[in-house]
């Protein structure tokens, strides 16, 4: 494993000019820096979220269980053509010049080996729906195919497997790889916060301080909170399933919930 480098040196003619001060909106509270509003904002949206769905619990799965559907089915081709089209900018980008441009500067060293780096990739961005999805997905589409395809045919068959394939493949480390390498560049490249907003630095300017970042930054908090609750409980889901087979430990709520509680506390 390579020693990590103290320092990064930047060309100053490689930075933004920009007036804003990492850290000059948080706020300081038990010892903690908070960014003010986003924080705030996000937590009061994901408490009154929470709590909306725990008070009216038919209403929200009735209504989840018709959005989701209606989602998936008006707007698989967006989905579709924008995996495409990062997979694309992913190509083209590391076969252009730019592609060879270092993060952290021209002398900067990894922290990390190139084992060391896939596994965290791998625990990070696949973890716990790879396990579950790598299984389920393709049998999934076997035995209940879209397209009107006959159930157990080579067509099904074909199908669940290009799924997959799509979804766990390189279209997906397309995308996390997009969004993590804007984060990385603006960051350790050209001095700016890591947050997500500082992406949006060349199209709005110093603009991302302001209003126009606190959202971008609330929705990418969100979405990221939202994200990890999803594969948080497809994990407690398969391991109250896995302590019912085996010790025949009830797998209802209760032990979900215990699950989720010791798997956030220990991470």
């Amino acid at each position: 494993m390579t020693e990590p480098t103290a320092n990064v040196d930047n060309n100053d003619d490689d930075l933004y000019n920009t007036d804003y001060q990492i850290g000059q909106d948080n706020v300081n509270f038990l010892g903690l820096d908070f960014h003010n509003p986003v924080f705030p904002v996000s937590a009061i949206m994901v408490v009154v979220f929470v709590l909306g769905v725990l008070i009216f619990r038919e209403q929200a799965s009735d209504f989840f269980g018709w959005l989701r559907p209606a989602i998936t089915q008006s707007f698989d081709w967006f989905f579709v053509i924008s995996a495409n089209i990062f997979l694309i900018f992913c190509l083209v980008l590391a076969l252009l010049p730019v592609g060879k441009i270092r993060l952290g500067g021209d002398d900067a060293k990894p922290d990390y080996s190139y084992p060391a780096w896939f596994a965290m990739l791998f625990s990070a961005g696949v973890g716990i729906g790879l396990m579950f999805y790598g299984v389920l997905e393709p049998m999934n589409h076997t035995l209940n195919p879209p397209l009107g395809l006959e159930v157990g045919s080579e067509d099904a068959r074909s199908i669940g497997t290009a799924a997959s394939i799509f979804h766990w493949g390189f279209h997906a480390w397309a995308v996390y790889a997009v969004v993590g390498l804007a984060l990385a560049f603006f960051h350790y490249n050209k001095d700016l916060p890591l947050t997500l907003r500082s992406a949006f630095y060349p199209l709005l300017g110093d603009r991302v301080w302001g209003m126009w970042g606190h959202i971008i930054d609330i929705m990418a908090v969100l979405a990221t909170l939202f994200g990890l609750a999803t594969s948080l409980g497809i994990g407690a889901n398969q391991i109250a399933a896995g302590l019912n087979y085996l010790f025949g430990i009830d797998s209802g709520i209760e032990t979900k919930s215990i699950l989720i509680l010791a798997i956030t506390v220990a991470a």
